[in-house]
């Protein structure tokens, strides 16, 4: 039997997205402060920058906000120029928040009842 489970971060967080001409802030919320301390050291900027890689963002820095179980990651250059120059349907980027809780989350064993949603 496995000590860990891997499940999509939607599974441990819920997440908001913003945007500025072309630059996305997504925040990364934790479901459970028991959660939040994976959850930092799994979902880096560099594995952000690599699920975002067929935006091609220019630059990804992540915001720790401990006191609130979450993250704030700004991404430069994803929106196709931003809400008045892109012909994409989503020029607000609102869906990337989805995108981004796709990303996988190694859960110990002891913490899966802090786990949302259906199981796996």
């Amino acid at each position: 039997m496995s000590t860990a489970l891997t499940v999509p971060l939607w599974r441990a967080a819920h997440g908001r997205t913003g945007d500025k001409g072309d630059r996305s802030n997504i925040s990364v919320i934790a479901w459970s402060d028991a959660l939040y301390p994976l959850i930092e050291a799994q979902i880096t900027p560099e594995r952000v920058a690599a699920h975002f890689r067929h935006r091609a963002p220019t630059q990804v820095v992540r915001h720790l906000l401990p006191n609130l179980h979450a993250m704030n990651f700004v991404l430069d250059d994803v929106l196709d120029g931003g809400v008045n120059d892109a012909l994409n349907l989503d020029s607000h980027g609102k869906a990337l928040s989805f995108h981004l809780l796709e990303l996988e989350l190694e859960i110990p064993a002891h913490l899966v009842s802090h786990l949302r949603g259906p199981s796996d």
